[in-house]
């Protein structure tokens, strides 16, 4: 029963460690240009599992709106969205986690979802109320997937 408890104990205070420091989408703070200067975890991002995300059709879909040609291997890149090649090149990792965080704060009237925003949508089904369509963490790792992608 002891080493249960502080079993429990150690992982409860490591948990609290790995949030503590992460940022709510309601607490993200865009520059005047939308850019997001601050890590949203203070954790470098996945450049491997942002892939999966950016990939991910339950996740972040981006290939769904941009074509990517890292991505060769995945048929129906979508044309709504600039090309995505070479984009490492043409933006700072601020302005991509940004853009990333929420486009709209950078493009006014762009259709880009604001993947991680929690709040002020309108006609949210009761089970996504309040949550973000990325968490933190994987906002950082597409940020870090879509930094290699260069000309």
């Amino acid at each position: 029963m002891k080493l249960t408890t502080i079993t429990f104990v150690a992982g409860a205070t490591i948990a609290s460690i790995a949030t503590a420091d992460t940022v709510a989408p309601g607490d993200v703070k865009f520059d005047e240009y939308g850019a997001v200067a601050a890590s949203l975890t203070g954790v470098a991002g996945d450049p491997a599992n942002g892939r999966k995300v950016f990939m991910n059709r339950k996740k972040g879909n981006c290939l769904a709106c941009h074509v990517n040609d890292d991505m060769s291997e995945q048929s129906f890149h979508g044309e709504v969205g600039p090309e995505l090649n070479g984009v490492g090149d043409r933006w700072e990792t601020a302005e991509l986690r940004g853009i990333v965080a929420n486009a709209k704060m950078m493009f006014d009237g762009t259709i880009m979802p604001g993947f991680y925003k929690d709040a002020g949508f309108n006609r949210t089904l009761k089970k996504f109320a309040g949550k973000s369509i990325l968490t933190a963490q994987e906002v950082e790792d597409v940020v870090a997937y879509i930094s290699t992608l260069k000309e």
